[in-house]
């Protein structure tokens, strides 16, 4: 349920309310019954509907719409018994609702996220961050970094990386090989070097690379029409520079229906394309969208039905 004092609660319970979960998987919500209950205007969660796994016990305060070290341990043991579920067969995949970071800080773990956080639980040394919405599929070269910093890293070897690991992790889970967009760093991806050098210096010798491979990558394309023509299926999916040259263009195209997907973990770990939202926390109008699709999403996935052409 993610941090218990955000909107986590909220939108899993909300979410539950639709029966096509349910017809698709049967969902364990890790978090506490007593946030859970605050979220739907304490109504009593049946025991029928779902099944409940408590990560701590009830002495834990939690005060709607305010970090602190304590909704993030909360947070925090939620992740650690999801994992401990994965490794022992009981749970098939993991859908996650918001985190805050600094409420993580607060209780002494040093992640930015879940995804550094399960990379770390599961000893995975190669992940990446990236998002599903239809058609439209963003692999993110860098996540939450100083935009100076993720500029630095806009290198031909890392870039080379990215686009091999996304042909191997997106073509598992689409069973062919996948048609990669790279987007450009510059405006219109530098118009053949007047605007600036990176396309011809790193992005292009990237793709170029990978193409001798046989990977099916093309570009570097305008990074503001990329995105809107993988959405309409010109490509299966697109390689964002940094953090939010993704964001921007997923949550402006499908926010509510946008599900962050990790690349590279042992298991399938989906999550929402939004925060905690601490500022609405308590007043019953989260919307949950994201959240069904995010478990939806999950039980395709494992299912061998995950991101079929629409």
């Amino acid at each position: 349920m993610g941090d218990p004092a955000g909107i986590g609660p909220e939108i899993v319970a909300k979410a539950l309310k639709d029966p096509k979960i349910f017809s698709v998987c049967r969902p364990i919500v890790i978090g506490r019954r007593r946030d859970l209950e605050s979220a739907t205007l304490s109504e009593t969660v049946k025991d029928d509907s779902f099944e409940i796994i408590e990560p701590v016990d009830e002495s834990f305060k939690v005060e709607t719409g305010k970090e602190s070290a304590e909704t993030g341990l909360i947070a925090a043991r939620s992740i650690e018994k999801s994992w401990e579920l994965l490794k022992d067969g009981i749970i098939d995949a993991v859908a996650t609702a918001p985190i805050s970071k600094n409420a993580l800080k607060l209780a002494g773990y040093n992640y930015p996220g879940h995804t550094e956080f399960y990379a770390s639980l599961s000893s995975t040394k190669r992940f990446a961050m990236s998002f599903f919405a239809g058609n439209l599929r963003v692999v993110l070269l860098s996540t939450h970094l100083p935009l100076k910093s993720a500029l630095n890293l806009v290198r031909c070897d890392r870039i080379a990386e990215i686009i091999s690991f996304t042909d191997t992790e997106l073509g598992n889970l689409l069973g062919r090989r996948p048609r990669i967009a790279v987007a450009g760093l510059n405006p219109h991806a530098s118009e053949g070097g007047i605007l600036g050098e990176e396309e011809i210096k790193e992005i292009f010798p990237a793709i170029k690379e990978c193409k001798s491979k046989s990977i099916n990558v093309f570009g570097p394309f305008s990074p503001d029409t990329i995105f809107l023509r993988c959405q309409k299926g010109e490509f299966d999916a697109v390689i964002a520079l940094y953090h939010d040259q993704a964001t921007i263009a997923v949550k402006s195209l499908s926010f509510g229906n946008a599900v962050n997907v990790t690349l590279g973990l042992p298991f399938i770990r989906t999550s929402v394309d939004h925060g905690t939202a601490f500022d609405i926390a308590g007043k019953g109008i989260a919307d949950e969208s994201s959240m069904r699709a995010a478990i939806l999403l999950a039980a395709e996935l494992i299912a061998g039905n995950s991101v079929k052409e629409s």
